[in-house]
């Protein structure tokens, strides 16, 4: 029998791509028209319907608390960046907090060197964790929910990887903070997120750099794909100017089409989600990825080639 989210896919068409510099998005085009019966992140927090804090006075690195007051529930997307509190953190995976109850998630932190209020909860940033990093979390989570039942990634690598990366990119804070790297080259992150932009029935996308298809990411509405959409192109940028290839080298739609099709066909597994739904984690030797279904409908997929590593020595495009 075909799982939610090997359905899903199955379901998707591959769209025209979209170039800038060295990154290539591949639109996944569907049918999803119907509104989403939840708001995202940003909206729920710009409405004053959500807040996000530590779970104590004394807090938790891998938890945060959510308080949703809205009638409806609220999507926190694999990657999103929370920024405040006492330090800066992202989400572990995709979870639907129910409307009206407050949930406790798992959450990993990228600013090592602060542990102090600077604000009373979370912001959400205009971005997700880089998407290199973001598949290897996706890796780690799987591991942990596999061996013990948790959600954890491991907090050790993010941190030395941030700082990896941070020094590289020339974008060293006082705290460590992954933000710095995004703020450093704000410029020419900008200058892919608004290059790439969501098309006419778009549901999802196909990201490669230097001819290289890295992840996907595809959500059960088109609406929500287009107000995540610029996150992720943010968080695909992150590693796209940091490339040593100068050429511009399109990956064959081919490519995108088998990397799709290795996704659903890679083996499922299901856990109880963390809020509404269920945690399905897919693994197979070219994939690493996650999913939330609610209901039967998947709700959101994530997926890394499997291949994704941390690089040895890099330089940055100017």
């Amino acid at each position: 029998m075909v799982h939610a989210v090997a359905a899903a896919v199955k379901q998707v068409s591959l769209g025209q791509a979209l170039e800038f510099e060295n990154l290539t998005v591949f639109p996944l085009l569907g049918n999803g028209q119907v509104p989403p019966a939840y708001l995202t992140l940003d909206e729920a927090i710009a409405g004053g319907a959500v807040e996000i804090g530590e779970v104590s006075e004394g807090g938790s690195v891998p938890h945060v608390q959510v308080r949703n007051r809205a009638p409806r529930p609220v999507l926190l997307v694999d990657g999103e960046e929370l920024i405040g509190a006492k330090q800066n953190r992202i989400v572990n995976l995709t979870i639907m907090v129910p409307a009206e109850q407050t949930l406790v998630i798992p959450v990993s932190c990228v600013e090592v060197g602060r542990w102090r209020h600077d604000a009373a909860g979370f912001a959400a940033a205009p971005r997700a964790q880089y998407a290199r990093a973001r598949g290897e979390k996706m890796r780690d989570v799987t591991a942990s929910l596999s061996r013990e039942g948790s959600r954890h990634a491991d907090q050790q690598a993010i941190w030395e990887d941030i700082a990896a990366k941070s020094s590289r990119m020339q974008a060293a804070s006082e705290t460590g903070a992954m933000s710095a790297i995004f703020e450093r080259h704000a410029a020419p992150i900008e200058a892919y997120a608004d290059a790439i932009t969501a098309v006419d029935r778009q549901v999802g996308a196909v990201f490669a750099i230097d001819g290289r298809v890295k992840g996907l990411d595809l959500f059960d509405a088109a609406e929500t794909l287009r107000k995540v959409l610029p996150k992720l192109v943010r968080s695909y940028a992150a590693d796209a100017i940091e490339s040593t290839r100068r050429a511009v080298r399109t990956p064959p739609a081919g490519r995108a089409a088998a990397f799709v099709e290795a996704v659903a066909a890679a083996e499922a597994r299901s856990f109880p989600a963390v809020g509404a739904g269920v945690d399905v984690r897919l693994e197979s030797a070219d994939v690493t990825g996650g999913a939330l279904t609610v209901d039967g409908r998947l709700v959101h997929l994530a997926a890394f080639a499997a291949t994704i590593r941390r690089p040895e020595g890099t330089r940055i495009h100017r």
